[in-house]
């Protein structure tokens, strides 16, 4: 049973996160903003209010744990350009006070700086919309401060070029800086398969110090 702090567990993806986890018997705190929006009850979870972007608090709630997951996002593209970046900083600084006993990051990444077919990268395509962009240079930014990092171990989880809710097959292929696609050239991954790829990894680390993708 691993112990996991969690950001983001009432998004899209950190919900099913909590579920996967819980489902796996790992305990978990949920650390948000707003405790009346997580309405899960379980015997192993936690929740509690905290704030990624305060190295502070992050090293409160890190404290006593094996993995902090970051699944935060910033409601648009504006709002991931003024947390994610900020947030890795945060949650780099925050479990860096621990010293040795410091737990594991796992952040959600984003798609936009994996490599397509012709050696571009998926937010060089022609015609995305500039709210897109903004999220997908958000966590570009913010995998640039994991890559600087050398003293913390972490961990970026880029979802493929498509991520919505869906079925749970706990099927997924993996690569590292090349986009994920099936045999008719699509990108994609449930929300639920991404959450066990995932919590495989909290369970068997396999990508300390790197960023690696899935998708179908």
């Amino acid at each position: 049973m691993a112990r996991i702090a969690l950001f983001g567990a009432t998004g899209m993806i950190g919900s099913r996160v909590l579920r996967e986890a819980l489902d796996r018997g790992h305990e978990v705190t949920a650390v948000v903003r707003d405790p009346s929006r997580l309405t899960e009850q379980h015997p192993r979870l936690t929740v509690t209010t905290g704030d990624v972007l305060d190295a502070d608090a992050v090293a409160g709630v890190a404290r006593g744990q094996d993995v902090v997951v970051s699944a935060v996002g910033g409601g648009g593209g504006p709002g991931h350009a003024a947390t994610i970046a900020p947030a890795a900083k945060a949650l780099v600084a925050g479990v860096r006070q621990l010293g040795d006993a410091a737990p594991r990051i796992i952040a959600v990444g984003g798609a936009g700086s994996l490599r397509t077919a012709d050696g571009s990268r998926v937010w060089d395509a022609p015609g995305l919309p500039g709210e897109l962009l903004q999220i997908m240079h958000a966590h570009g930014d913010a995998l640039d401060v994991y890559r600087s990092v050398t003293d913390v171990r972490w961990t970026n989880l880029s979802p493929a070029g498509q991520i919505a809710p869906g079925e749970r097959t706990g099927r997924y292929r993996t690569a590292l800086e090349d986009l994920v696609v099936d045999d008719d050239g699509t990108s994609r991954i449930s929300a639920e398969d991404y959450a066990v790829a995932l919590v495989d990894e909290i369970e068997k680390p396999q990508h300390v110090g790197e960023r690696f993708t899935v998708g179908y």
